[in-house]
């Protein structure tokens, strides 16, 4: 998992609400095992409009989705995080999301940031005002900042630890490898035995 602390990017707002999983990626596109390659995939229904806002030539490059209320809803597709990582997000602002969906972005990377929905609504603003606008993701501060947008954001602590260092939950276990060990090798003498 690549480490998040601060990350300033450019983002798209994405002004719909109710987004659910198969939105994001439809089912039809989840027929492989693997973790990339689904990019194109992201928001294939929508991206047939012509005027649909992931495709516009000032998004390119974003690495901020701003969506609106309850965004990654519905099944436990894990395949909706993959697509939003391989297609270069970093973060995705909402003021709600489905909770499998959130645990599902925390243990890969994508970083789940919960506002109230007049911050979304000002991103919104800013963002479509000026496409260039930096939209910064702060970790360290646990803020979310843009031009005169400055928001507290909240984070169970060991899910900002695990984004802070890189590591995924196994990573994190295996951190305490050797107290691990040293407890099994003095657990093993008690158990009991049979013969």
């Amino acid at each position: 998992m690549t480490r998040f602390t601060v990350h300033s990017g450019t983002a798209v707002p994405l002004r719909r609400s109710d987004v659910d999983t198969d939105q994001i990626i439809p089912a039809r596109f989840c027929t492989s095992t693997s973790r990339t390659g689904h990019a194109d995939s992201l928001f294939a229904d929508w991206r047939e409009e012509p005027s649909f806002v992931l495709d516009r030539p000032e998004h390119r490059g974003a690495t901020i989705l701003v969506g609106g209320r309850d965004f990654g809803t519905g099944s436990s597709r894990e395949y909706a995080v993959w697509a939003l990582l391989d297609h270069g997000f970093r973060a995705v602002v909402a003021p709600r999301f489905g909770d499998i969906f959130h645990a599902n972005a925390l243990l890969n990377g994508l970083v789940p940031v919960t506002v109230p929905h007049s911050t979304v609504t000002r991103l919104w603003e800013l963002i479509e005002a000026d496409p260039a606008v930096a939209v910064v993701v702060d970790l360290v501060r646990l803020e979310l900042r843009c031009t005169d947008v400055v928001q507290p954001i909240a984070m169970a602590g060991e899910d900002r630890a695990r984004l802070l260092s890189g590591d995924d939950p196994v990573a994190a276990t295996l951190r305490h490898e050797a107290d691990i060990r040293a407890y099994e090798l003095r657990r093993r003498p008690a158990l009991p035995v049979t013969r």
